[in-house]
């Protein structure tokens, strides 16, 4: 499977991976979530080119995950908000971190905590099934095919045995 064929794949997490599946878009989008929202802000903050920023920025507003929106007029000048999409990856985001902060960070601990702001309390995502509210883990999920499945295409493995 080639990068730029990713998103004709017949699966979300590669459809995913497309618009969102490499290290500075996933900075990017890591500083929108801390309120970064200027062209010169991401670059001062990420160390990223200008050329690279760029094309990632492009990216992100024609997958309708950042819109532009003017600041000033004269001379016009733009800054990125995260649209409804783009809100959307927040638990992506916070389950990377989450991860890091797990497995990843030294002996002081995590470098940022998250707050819940309705009680105050230091919060850890938690993934729950949306029916009966139970936590659950990759253990606890069969994958089924879905509607979307395209007949022509080879069952993965654990798919052919029911999960």
């Amino acid at each position: 499977m080639r990068w730029e064929e990713l998103d004709q794949q017949p699966c979300s997490l590669a459809r995913s991976m497309a618009v969102i599946g490499d290290r500075w878009t996933l900075l990017v989008l890591r500083d929108c979530f801390l309120g970064v929202r200027r062209f010169e802000a991401f670059e001062q903050r990420l160390g990223i080119t200008r050329h690279i920023l760029t094309d990632r920025l492009k990216k992100l507003v024609a997958h309708g995950v950042l819109c532009k929106q003017a600041y000033q007029q004269r001379p016009l000048r733009e800054e990125y908000r995260l649209t409804e999409k783009g809100l959307a990856l927040h638990p992506v985001i916070l389950a990377l971190v989450h991860w890091g902060d797990t497995y990843m960070a030294d002996e002081q601990g995590p470098p940022v905590v998250h707050v819940h702001k309705g009680c105050g309390q230091i919060m850890q995502p938690v993934m729950a099934c949306s029916c009966c509210g139970e936590a659950v883990g990759a253990r606890d999920i069969r994958v089924e095919v879905g509607a979307g499945w395209s007949a022509t295409e080879v069952l993965p493995q654990a798919l052919q045995r029911g999960g």
